[in-house]
């Protein structure tokens, strides 16, 4: 049985809903994370509107003008640590939340930054997405933040996304009494292959030192 106990996780919720407000998506990404600390991995959780993080495509917007960025200091340091990124949302209007986009803008920026192997940073690490709501939009979402993740670097492995929804309109939240969310047979066999297959293929870039650099390097 392979061991994650070397293997840094980072969840980035990206709900509208800052702390202490309770988060459906949260509790989503709870079971994943629960799982992923169980085999030892190290997980880090946070909401990224608990953070002044500026809008646009600098590392530092601080340098364009904003007076604050928690981008440079504060979360990045997170995500270049991390072997896992999974990215939270919840759903409008069938949509990932502006905050997530605001993220894999916040990503792409970092796309100058380069590994020992002068390749892109996201190279070696692996990436996953949550996403909840009462609206259609699951596989929306995980189409377009997955789809920008992979463009910038990160490795996707199968199955990469779970997630759960009620009834089309007004309805249920994953949390509220009586929705099954938390009892889903189909949200609970995806998010459990998601976690898993984050886990084994972080596993395996790890002990592969990552991706070659044959062909992939510039210059």
């Amino acid at each position: 049985m392979p061991k994650y106990d070397d293997l840094r996780a980072l969840y980035v919720n990206c709900t509208l809903k800052k702390t202490p407000e309770t988060s459906n998506t949260q509790a989503l990404m709870d079971r994943s994370i629960a799982l992923l600390e169980e085999q030892g991995a190290h997980v880090e959780s946070l909401r990224l509107v608990d953070f002044q993080v500026a809008d646009g495509m600098s590392p530092d917007m601080r340098q364009e003008g904003w007076t604050e960025d928690a981008w440079p200091d504060v979360i990045w340091p997170k995500v270049r640590d991390a072997d896992i990124l999974v990215i939270g949302t919840s759903l409008w209007i069938g949509e990932p939340t502006s905050v997530s986009r605001r993220l894999v803008e916040r990503l792409y920026a970092m796309t100058d930054e380069t590994n020992d192997k002068g390749q892109p940073i996201f190279y070696g690490k692996v990436a996953g997405t949550v996403t909840t709501g009462n609206e259609d939009g699951v596989k929306n979402a995980g189409k377009h933040l997955l789809y920008g993740l992979q463009h910038i670097g990160f490795t996707i492995p199968p199955a990469a996304e779970t997630g759960w929804i009620g009834p089309i309109g007004p309805g249920p939240s994953y949390l509220d009494e009586g929705s099954g969310g938390p009892e889903n047979e189909f949200t609970t066999q995806t998010m459990t292959a998601m976690s898993w297959n984050l886990l084994h293929l972080a596993r395996m870039l790890k002990d592969a030192d990552g991706i070659p650099a044959v062909g992939n390097v510039a210059g």
